[in-house]
């Protein structure tokens, strides 16, 4: 093997590893924006449990008898 077929086969792992490392860089680009959005989700609901369940205790507090019954 020469030092030209060393270089070339060099220059080519070289060229491999660059569109890899891109490739990795785009899905892990991809994951995050998939876990901010499941985020911002799991925070809305949060949310509408949150509001259902003190509307809920609001609504049972005015149906209690008063405690002099």
């Amino acid at each position: 093997m020469t030092i030209e077929d060393r270089l070339v086969a060099i220059e080519t792992k070289i060229s491999f590893q660059e569109d890899n490392i891109q490739e990795l860089n785009n899905v892990a680009y991809r994951q995050q924006k998939k876990i901010e959005q499941l985020e911002a989700i799991c925070n809305y609901l949060i949310n509408q449990i949150r509001d259902l369940s003190e509307s809920a205790s609001e609504g049972a507090a005015r149906h209690e008898k008063p405690p002099h019954y």
